[in-house]
C-alpha cells in the first residue's frame, strides 16, 4: 500500500478495529480467569492476568503507531 494519507488512514482505522477486537478477547479472557479463580484455581489466575498484562503493554504501543500514522 502507497504511503499517501489515505493509506494511512485506511491503514489506521483497520488496526484500531483489530485493536478493539484485542481488547474484548481480554475482557473475556480476564472474566473467565475470575471464574477459574473462584474455583479454586488462584495459580491459573495469576497466570492468566500475567499475561494479560502483556497485552496490554502491546496495545498502548499499538495505539501510539496508530496515533501516528494517523497524524
Amino acid at each position: 500500500m502507497p504511503n499517501t494519507p489515505h493509506a494511512n488512514i485506511a491503514t489506521a482505522d483497520a488496526l484500531t478495529l483489530l485493536l478493539h477486537n484485542q481488547h474484548a478477547i481480554a475482557a473475556a479472557i480476564e472474566e473467565l480467569s475470575l471464574w477459574v479463580r473462584l474455583q479454586g484455581e488462584p495459580v491459573v489466575h495469576l497466570n492468566v492476568m500475567t499475561a494479560l498484562k502483556t497485552i496490554d503493554k502491546n496495545a498502548a504501543a499499538i495505539s501510539a503507531e496508530i496515533y501516528k500514522l494517523r497524524q
